[in-house]
């Protein structure tokens, strides 16, 4: 049978996809790390679209506002 701190050499459980910006990196392996970069890329993939969205609708607003109407 396991003790309980045989877990602590095996890899750790994700509690989760996330990252605190400014959290310390220490005890993170390179696996963990480069996960860490994927997430927070497609956050920025994710954050450029609503920007890219917003954009859009300002500038159709912004065209209908602001059409000549004769």
């Amino acid at each position: 049978m396991a003790r309980d701190d045989d877990d602590n050499f095996g890899p750790r459980k994700s509690a989760g996809a996330h990252h605190a910006i400014g959290e310390a990196l220490d005890a993170l392996s390179i696996e963990e790390l480069g996960e860490r970069i994927a997430l927070l890329r497609a956050e920025i993939d994710r954050i450029e679209i609503a920007i890219a969205q917003k954009r859009a609708s300002l500038n159709a607003a912004s065209l209908f506002f602001k059409a000549d109407p004769s």
